[in-house]
């Protein structure tokens, strides 16, 4: 290859190569890649045979990228073309600094065996800063697609961290995706307790409940909260910077650390974000940038999960405040026996039918078995089938997608949905359509359900409870209710008595009543004289609970005395011929006669809490007698024997 003249390269024609090598550093991705593409080319402008990219570090000269004939260039030359950053010619060689003034202590070398030295120095300056150039351009298109995928993983993590509800679990996601992300051994966020001046660290391994709790003016963390300016230290700081009391407790040694402060949405700095130990040197400018995005996501993400669990505390408080306010009061054997069985079943996931007259209660127990459950925490959500016609009880039920109808402006979610992970009660469901019917069976039997108007399939875990004061048995038969519904919601049936057939619960009904309504109206609860109880428990209470509920309402705002006496109920509670099934007329005078009867002796019975032998008495009559009268009646009497027991 003849000299630099020969091949008729010029200082000025170097200028050609900016378009080509531009073109290289648009091609190439990996700056090795890059280097080894462009060296030859410039061997080539520069009539050379061979092409030496070196780099000083620490005393040694090393191999950056090299082309053409493997030779050494004279290390002085190296050595004064870094020290006085200008380029120089020597016999074959010409040399030039990469990036003057930049530190990265780099040169490039050019050899063209036999040359002259003419104006190869200025040649070889101007291919550098070309080469330099294009090595930038890579950089920097590497940089900004590094750039690009720390932003995609950090917008992933932080996709992440907002699914998080618990704090504890969150710190350790921040603490481990952080270190991951940005090569450091360690990671912590500092929550910043101003009240009590002080730090809390968390996670902090090593440290008793993984928790580090230190004074909020001491180290390089406390400055970060004191200035709100993030701090870097390099590993020739450390020595100096780092407090290694906080070291010696957490049996680490820290070489260098990056911690940035912690800002909620509304700028109110709350903490501060903290990385120990680069892997495989100090912490960069990129890296602080970096930890300053995944801070601000942290911040939102610890905001939100903080305000969730101060949501869910809230939650918790009014649920136990409403479980306490949910009681089956009452004594009478047949209360105490659905109280049990109350308490046996509330636990399970069985589907539950609750059958009783209009008023006895019906939804107070379902709240009850509901509280008692592990679903307690989650929606309790009830809907009147009664009230709802066949569309409409689809729509509220299964939700509606926007536009499936024309006033389906919104999509919105069914009573499924947001009951899902909780209960659905389904009061009067004997008032369900037979269309209604069928499309209930089917979520009931596939746990999904579908908008109306929509296609996609939705699970749902909703635990069903169902009530109805109608005989759903009879129904089947008559055919105006599912056979196949009515055994997929009867596994488990409780049938709660009226309040007539409850004796003296009336009282105790009344009683509870009357001490919270009085509380509402600021009043000492008046008290029933033995008239009015013996008035409360004569009366058939054909509105059963509610009626007696609102009766008690009445009374503790409208009772002036601190008494309520017989007179004060005789006009509330006049009997109602036409309400009375005994006195209708449309039966004989001796089913009238055996219904008096039977509902007489059940009342009786309830009024003394089961003794057959005080009923009887109370009757006038011998217990064997009572038994048998039961029996002539088809009343169910039990099994004497027992009741010997008495």
């Amino acid at each position: 290859m003849g000299t630099l003249e020969s091949q008729g390269v010029r200082p000025e024609s170097a200028g050609q190569l900016a378009k080509p090598i531009l073109l290289l550093a648009a091609e190439h991705a990996q700056e090795p890649a890059f280097l080894e593409a462009a060296l030859p080319l410039l061997m080539a402008a520069g009539g050379a045979d061979s092409v030496t990219l070196r780099r000083a570090e620490r005393g040694k000269w090393l191999v950056v990228a090299s082309a053409g004939r493997k030779q050494e260039p004279p290390l002085e030359v190296l050595g004064e073309v870094l020290d006085r950053e200008v380029p120089l010619a020597d016999g074959a060689w010409a040399a030039a600094p990469l990036a003057p003034r930049s530190g990265s202590g780099e040169v490039l070398a050019l050899h063209a065996a036999g040359a002259a030295s003419g104006d190869r120095a200025a040649v070889v300056e101007e291919l550098a800063s070309l080469l330099a150039a294009g090595r930038a351009a890579v950089r920097q298109r590497d940089l900004s697609r590094r750039r690009i995928e720390r932003l995609e993983k950090i917008i992933e993590i932080s996709r992440q961290w907002n699914q998080t509800r618990q704090t504890e679990d969150l710190l350790h996601q921040i603490a481990e995706a952080s270190t991951q992300l940005l090569a450091a051994e360690r990671a912590s966020i500092f929550l910043w307790d101003k009240a009590n001046r002080t730090l809390v660290g968390r996670p902090a391994l090593g440290v008793e409940d993984n928790e580090l709790r230190l004074p909020d003016d001491v180290g390089v963390v406390g400055q970060v909260v004191q200035t709100g300016e993030a701090r870097r230290v390099d590993r020739d700081e450390a020595q100096r910077e780092v407090d290694r009391r906080v070291d010696r407790q957490l049996g680490f040694q820290t070489h260098n650390l990056l911690c940035v402060p912690l800002r909620s949405p509304r700028g109110e700095l709350f903490g501060a974000f903290e990385l120990l130990n680069k892997l495989g040197g100090d912490f960069t400018d990129d890296d602080q940038a970096a930890l300053a995005e995944l801070a601000s996501h942290a911040a939102v993400a610890l905001e939100n999960t903080r305000q969730y669990e101060k949501l869910l505390k809230v939650q918790r408080h009014l649920t136990d405040q409403a479980a306490q306010r949910v009681r089956m009061i009452g004594e009478c054997p047949v209360i105490e026996s659905l109280r049990a069985t109350v308490s046996r079943i509330a636990d399970t996931d069985l589907a539950i039918l609750i059958l009783g007259e209009n008023g006895t209660g019906k939804e107070v127990v379902a709240q009850l078995i509901h509280y008692l459950s592990h679903r307690r925490d989650q929606p309790l959500v009830a809907v009147n089938c009664a009230a709802l016609t066949e569309t409409l009880l689809e729509s509220e039920l299964f939700g509606h997608e926007k536009g499936a109808f024309t006033d389906a402006h919104e999509s919105r979610p069914g009573k499924f949905e947001l009951a899902s992970g909780g209960t659905l009660f389904l009061d009067e469901i004997g008032d369900m359509s037979p269309g209604g019917q069928a499309k209930l069976l089917r979520v009931l039997e596939e746990k999904v359900v579908v908008r109306v108007g929509g296609s996609r399939p939705i699970h749902t875990d909703a635990r069903v409870i169902a009530s109805t004061n109608q005989n759903l048995a009879k129904m089947v038969r008559e055919r105006r209710f599912r056979e196949d519904l009515f055994f997929r919601l009867n596994v488990v049936t409780l049938e709660l008595p009226p309040l007539r057939e409850r004796g003296e619960d009336v009282l105790l009904l009344a009683e509870h009543f009357l001490e919270e309504f009085s509380v509402k109206a600021r009043r000492k609860p008046p008290t029933l004289t033995a008239a009015a109880r013996k008035r409360l428990v004569s009366h058939t209470w054909p509105g059963n609970i509610r009626e007696l509920r609102n009766l008690m309402e009445r009374l503790a705002y409208l009772t002036p005395g601190d008494k309520i006496e017989a007179d004060d109920l005789s006009f509330i509670l006049a009997p109602d011929p036409s309400s009375s099934a005994i006195l209708a007329l449309d039966q004989t005078l001796n089913d009238a006669t055996r219904r008096f009867q039977s509902e007489y002796i059940n009342r009786q019975i309830a009024a003394v809490r089961g003794s057959m032998t005080t009923a009887a008495e109370r009757l006038g009559l011998h217990r064997s007698n009572l038994y048998r009268k039961m029996r002539q009646l088809g009343m169910n009497p039990g099994e004497e024997k027992a009741d010997e027991q008495e």
